[in-house]
């Protein structure tokens, strides 16, 4: 089947990411000389992809220049403070079709799209040893027929789906019925597939390891680009590490820490000797024991 457009998914806070999350996008990070999004959006240009959607909401206007730059179409998640992605799907209901579904924050070694596909799936990478990710397995015809958070010698989600015309229309009947149901709130969409796995049929894309990458911390982003063990980009890092005496390689095992709901509040963080908490809006930094 013809690939109709291409859905970017960028509305999320990426709390995780801290502190550059705080001062920019996460898709706005520069990896190895390029800006994670527009990586991405020229893959997609590459091999024809005629449309390409971003879905916004935490710092929206940090994508506007992209309309002009690429061409491609912006959409507003009014709701991304209050609800988890199925909201950005909801978002989007109009341009669903034959669509990718893509996550901004995704760097892909090597171009992953195409122009014609053949089924719905999800893209998939194996793991020996245990990983917390989502683990798939698959039914004799080639479906995937379960995921457990978590496990080993398993394939796991990692990277973009292929959502065909069929699995938009039946995703999102569901997701209309669901939608205000308060549970459904939180959910990632990937949660709601997983509930109708008899009806929401979906392959697993088999790739091997050192395609799809994901940088959910400071720490994981540093293996990848050695760049920023030396020079963090950020701001608040910079000050941090004037403040405390330290060089900005020394700060390291960073950890977003979250107030009452989701929103990030800070992150704690070792220089090496000591363990410190810095709390984002208050700009207070602590010495932890």
């Amino acid at each position: 089947m013809k690939v109709d457009n291409a859905i970017i998914l960028a509305a999320g806070t990426s709390s995780r990411f801290a502190p550059l999350s705080y001062e920019k996008h996460k898709a706005m990070t520069v990896v190895k000389g390029e800006i994670l999004i527009e990586r991405q959006i020229q893959q997609l240009k590459a091999v024809g992809i005629p449309e390409i959607v971003v879905v916004t909401g935490y710092k929206a206007e940090q994508f506007e220049y992209l309309v002009s730059k690429y061409g491609i179409k912006l959409i507003h998640n009014q709701e991304y403070l209050t609800r988890n992605n199925n909201s950005s799907i909801w978002a989007a209901k109009e341009v669903l079709g034959n669509s990718y579904i893509c996550s901004s924050d995704n760097y892909f070694a090597v171009n992953p799209f195409e122009t014609e596909v053949y089924d719905a799936y999800y893209a998939a990478e194996y793991t020996s040893e245990y990983t917390d990710e989502w683990c798939m397995t698959e039914d004799e015809n080639g479906y995937i027929n379960s995921v457990t958070i978590g496990g080993s010698n398993a394939w796991y989600m990692l990277g973009h789906t292929f959502w065909s015309s069929e699995f938009s229309d039946q995703f999102l009947s569901i997701l209309e019925k669901e939608y205000h149901e308060p549970e459904t709130r939180d959910k990632l969409w990937e949660k709601i597939f997983m509930a109708h796995l008899d009806v929401l049929k979906m392959r697993m894309k088999k790739y091997a390891s050192g395609i799809i990458y994901e940088f959910d911390t400071m720490d994981e982003l540093r293996k990848f680009d050695s760049s920023y063990v030396t020079d963090t980009h950020s701001v608040i890092l910079k000050k941090i590490a004037k403040d405390i005496g330290t060089t900005e390689d020394r700060i390291v095992h960073i950890s977003a820490l979250k107030g009452n709901g989701a929103e990030a509040i800070g992150f704690e963080f070792d220089d090496g000797q000591e363990h410190f908490r810095y709390l984002y809006k208050t700009e207070v930094l602590e010495k932890l024991d």
